[in-house]
């Protein structure tokens, strides 16, 4: 059994596929400022990923994160007033990292497109965000129960497909 994932930027889907059969789609939300490598775009980076780190396993839902960490926090309307300006990461996080040497991993001649060093992750985001929308920082965003059971279906390791 080989699971793998599809993410699909013009249409803002995730597919989940087992054996070349899909699963389930689920939409998304991609990068405001389109498909992109280069680090500091806020683009949504394309190519072969692969998830590089779960993170998040026991975290209830809309749990907030910062740097990877969990804050002890959890999404509220009233949390949202307090930062205004935070990137909600919430519930979990799936960390990619770029399979393609001088595409999506390491630098090329316009300098660093590492899709792992730019912390670009799956993840989930207030209720409130749009889904089938780009409007992301470049990372992923999922509805928080989507992402948990993404989360609880894939394994680390796991193939990831970003195309337009």
């Amino acid at each position: 059994m080989v699971r793998k994932l599809h993410i699909n930027i013009s249409s803002q889907t995730l597919t989940t596929l087992e054996d070349d059969s899909v699963v389930n789609t689920y939409s998304v939300s991609t990068a405001l400022n389109g498909p992109g490598q280069q680090s500091g775009s806020g683009c949504t980076p394309t190519g072969k990923h692969y998830i590089r780190a779960k993170i998040g396993a026991d975290a209830a839902l809309g749990s907030v994160f910062v740097g990877r960490r969990l804050t002890g926090e959890v999404y509220s309307d009233q949390l949202a007033q307090t930062y205004p300006n935070r990137d909600w990461i919430l519930s979990r996080i799936l960390w990619l990292s770029g399979l393609e040497l001088g595409h999506n991993r390491i630098k090329n001649h316009q300098g660093s497109v590492d899709t792992m060093s730019r912390y670009i992750y799956i993840h989930g985001t207030p209720e409130t965000e749009p889904m089938g929308l780009p409007k992301s920082h470049g990372c992923i965003r999922m509805r928080n129960s989507d992402v948990i059971e993404l989360f609880n279906w894939v394994p680390a390791g796991c193939p990831v497909f970003i195309d337009i």
